[in-house]
């Protein structure tokens, strides 16, 4: 049966090797690369089943050359290996389309855990910064929803009309209201909410039931 084919990418000779021995009696590591441009290009040429790529690399780093590699081969497996326990930067990783975010602080069977997993398809992520992106979501929810309530009467009625998609003369023809008045509740609100497209506010406003759902 043919084995699962790695390429590595670390800027650390040392890491690569040791990482080329864990990986050796089940895997066949293809390739290496010492920084993100160098990554892609043999990426494009060897055309591996999996990436196990680090973030701080030289020329390109590794967040930079996973978004390139997703755009070129979309259908490749990429892998986080890194030191950044930080929840956001794994969280922007996801949402580049990585499939495994894994910290080299983790031991070799986490390691070969989460290489099984992205290659039989299974997204991986570390425990720990799953439960600190848990933890960052928990906040983030806890904080829109305080700023939900501190919204007043007017800028709730003006919302819902705004999630409705109705034009911003209708509702201050609706509110018996200026236009200026509506644009000025409009970019309040979206500013309080941090919120910065009208599909977000869409969005916003069906979770927190200002409007139904379709």
């Amino acid at each position: 049966m043919k084995r699962t084919t790695i390429l590595l990418a670390d800027d650390h000779t040392i890491i690569c090797d040791a990482i080329r021995k864990i990986l050796a009696p089940d895997y066949e590591v293809v390739g290496l690369a010492g920084d993100g441009r160098t990554l892609v290009r043999t990426a494009m040429e060897l055309k591996p089943d999996v990436v196990l790529v680090d973030i701080g690399m030289p020329l390109l780093n590794g967040l930079d050359a996973a978004r390139e590699l997703k755009k070129l081969m979309p259908g490749i497996k990429i892998i986080i290996l890194t030191m950044n326990g930080d929840p956001d930067v794994a969280s922007e990783a996801l949402q580049i389309g990585v499939s495994g975010y894994v910290l080299k602080t983790s031991g070799g069977e986490e390691l070969l855990k989460a290489v099984s997993n992205v290659a039989h398809g299974i997204p991986y992520i570390a425990p720990q910064i799953r439960r600190a992106m848990e933890e960052n979501l928990e906040r983030d929810r806890s904080f829109l929803n305080r700023r939900s309530r501190q919204l007043s009467e007017r800028q709730r009625e003006v919302l819902q009309l705004l999630a409705e998609g109705r034009p911003m003369k209708e509702i201050a023809a609706i509110l018996n209201i200026s236009l200026r008045t509506v644009r000025f509740h409009k970019y309040k609100v979206m500013s309080d909410l941090g919120i910065k497209t009208n599909a977000e506010l869409i969005q916003y406003a069906i979770k927190h039931s200002v409007i139904s759902s379709p």
